[in-house]
């Protein structure tokens, strides 16, 4: 169900998640289409390319091939191209949009355009005024899609691009090179410009559709939507523009004052809801940095909670039932302590010991987001299996292919195994990668060498963690398989896989990564596996699936919030570094994975502030001081 959210000029609009989201765009522009088909007029489309249009895309190519949508009387103008970028490149823009919309619908050829990443510079300036006239000369474009980047731009307007700004060519910021990195394997082999329409080109537009998915966008939805319009955010002038809806899933929203604090906002609270309480008082007690028993009636009165203190009674009786509320999250039994009142434990004593099995998007997310509990289940008699859901191939260097090609072509030099195999082997290898141009897809031999790179890392890990061999299981998901950043949609076959690891395995608990921040979308993905493999099972009536507990961890990129988690497992400061010993098994990450994203420090650093902050937030409320902590939310299918 969607749902409304204020704004000082924006209309914001939050659904439960990105797939409701893009079907309700999506269905908003075939609408379009058609009117504009029965008064006989053409529809203007301006499209954008990224992640946060494809399932809108996919939306439109399937109500094309169902539903009878034609887009004969589409005429289409992107935002942006990357510069230099030829058309067959594997992140062309026009590639982009061939894969995901133009090849599988009846637009005509004609009608589609896109800056040319392939003019001399002395053409740019011409073919920029000529993209402004063919706008013009299509009547202006009816409905405008946009993503967001984190620096605020829209199209590639950067911070300084004014509202009156046109199609140009733009130097790129380096937060947008760095974002754009995992598609380019490397910063390095981004272009530093790229052509766009402008700012002021935008806001002619009749009516403009933003998107954003994911807590990674939430800072910047903020700031486009709460903030004073200013070039150092160019999304904020939309707030300029009468008719822009912004469409969001719930996680993109959740820093919005109507969201966040809409007691803030002036939207109505129900108070009944004890989330809601808990939400508000750990929200006043970080403000005033105060414990939370330490809170009273005029903290309460003068920082807009007045309403929930004459609903709730006194500031006493408010503090005490939200603090117990926390102390119960907090246990050092994540797999139920036996023989045990669990009353108000997280999770229940029986059976002991457990099945569990913990889904690891990428062959290192286990360790690095909940390393020390993975430990702790193991340590107290669990019979832990890890279930790799991906190869994690393409976040592997190079260099460190030819290494162990070259470590094979040594083995055998010295051993005498198959003559000359292991040294062609290697050959083909090094030949293939001294002459890959930058984004190239790896050849399948070299996309194996790499899984095994990272499926060897993975048994190392869980060798030191104690948990045996046959209880990792690399289940190298389709969907994942296509050695490109850009990955297929969640398939039959990745579902199916996920089902029969469930039924083998019958888990008393489950463990899956609940962040969507991971900005290459493979968490994503996976996590939509295990809920419909899940709901699959639970509408089958699976015998072992009702005595069956679904934990949602973070990974490397955000921690839930406090009032959000209802499993919090304390890590002494030995727990840490046996943590950190696990997540050092994973060679090829360290020191400066492939992708790292927004954030530069290696993946033990960002997991270790994290589960220090998370351990500091519950000591500032009042709640025992510990090294670190790992939270969870509990998933009721």
């Amino acid at each position: 169900m969607e749902t409304p959210a204020t704004s000082p000029a924006l209309s914001v609009t939050i659904h439960p998640d990105s797939e409701q989201a893009s079907a309700a765009v999506a269905r908003g522009i075939a609408a379009l289409i058609r009117q504009r088909a029965a008064e006989g007029r053409m529809a203007v489309l301006g499209l954008a390319t990224g992640s946060s249009p494809t399932r809108v895309y996919e939306e439109l190519v399937r109500l094309h091939r169902e539903e009878g949508l034609s887009f004969q009387n589409v005429v289409s103008f992107n935002l942006d191209e990357y510069f230099p970028m030829a058309p067959d490149s594997l992140q062309s823009y026009v590639r982009f949009m061939r894969e995901y919309l133009f090849d599988h619908v009846d637009i005509r050829p004609e009608n589609v355009h896109i800056p040319d990443g392939t003019l001399a510079p002395e053409q740019v300036a011409e073919f920029c005024r000529q993209y402004e006239g063919q706008i013009q000369a299509a009547g202006g474009i009816d409905l405008q899609l946009l993503g967001i980047g984190r620096t605020g731009h829209i199209g590639f307007n950067e911070p300084g691009s004014g509202p009156r700004s046109r199609t140009r060519l733009i130097t790129l910021d380096h937060i947008t090179r760095t974002d754009a990195a995992s598609d380019f394997y490397g910063e390095e082999n981004v272009p530093r410009r790229a052509l766009t329409m402008g700012v002021g080109t935008i806001l002619e537009a009749r009516h403009i559709v933003l998107l954003a998915w994911g807590e990674g966008k939430a800072a910047v939805i903020k700031r486009m939507v709460e903030g004073e319009p200013s070039d150092s955010v160019p999304a904020t002038y939309l707030q300029q523009h009468p008719h822009v809806e912004v469409v969001l899933d719930e996680a993109a929203g959740a820093e919005l004052t109507a969201q966040k604090t809409p007691w803030l906002a002036g939207v109505p609270c129900r108070w009944t809801d004890e989330a809601l309480v808990r939400k508000a008082v750990t929200w006043l007690a970080r403000r005033l940095e105060k414990p939370i028993l330490k809170l009273t009636d005029t903290d309460y009165n003068e920082n807009g909670l007045s309403e929930l203190l004459a609903e709730s009674g006194l500031a006493y009786t408010i503090n005490i039932k939200v603090f117990n509320q926390l102390q119960h999250t907090i246990t050092g039994w994540p797999g139920g302590k036996p023989a045990a009142d669990d009353t108000y434990r997280p999770e229940r004593a029986a059976p002991f010991p457990k099945r569990v099995l913990i889904f690891s998007p990428h062959p290192d997310d286990d360790v690095i987001s909940m390393g020390g509990t993975l430990l702790r289940l193991v340590d107290q008699g669990h019979d832990v299996h890890v279930a790799y859901q991906t190869s994690g191939n393409i976040a592997v260097f190079d260099d460190e292919t030819i290494r162990f090609a070259e470590f094979v072509a040594d083995y055998d030099a010295a051993f005498r195994l198959e003559e000359q195999a292991a040294e062609t082997l290697y050959q083909r290898v090094a030949d293939f990668l001294k002459n890959k141009a930058p984004g190239q897809v790896d050849s399948e031999e070299v996309q194996q060498i790499k899984g095994l790179i990272r499926r060897g890392e993975a048994k190392a890990a869980c060798r030191y963690a104690g948990i045996p061999d046959d209880h990792a299981h690399f289940m190298d998901l389709p969907f994942y398989e296509t050695g490109r950043v850009r990955k297929k949609p969640i398939g039959e076959e990745d579902i199916r896989l996920t089902m029969e690891l469930l039924n083998q395995i019958k888990p008393h608990q489950i463990y899956a990564a609940g962040d969507l921040s991971d900005p290459h979308g493979t968490h994503r993905v996976c996590l939509a596996a295990i809920f419909e493999a899940v709901r699959r099972l639970k509408e089958a009536n699976t015998e072992w699936l009702q005595d069956c507990w679904v934990w949602l961890y973070r990974g490397a990129w955000q921690e839930w919030d406090v009032d959000q988690i209802e499993m919090a497992v304390p890590l002494s400061p030995e727990e840490l570094t046996r943590k950190r010993r696990a997540i050092f098994k994973h060679q090829s990450q360290k020191d400066r994975p492939l992708f790292p994203g927004a954030d530069q420090r290696e993946f033990w650093q960002r997991s270790e502030a994290r589960n220090r902050t998370t351990a500091k937030i519950y000591d500032q409320l009042g709640l025992p001081e510990y090294e670190g902590i790992e939270a969870f939310v509990r998933w009721i299918f």
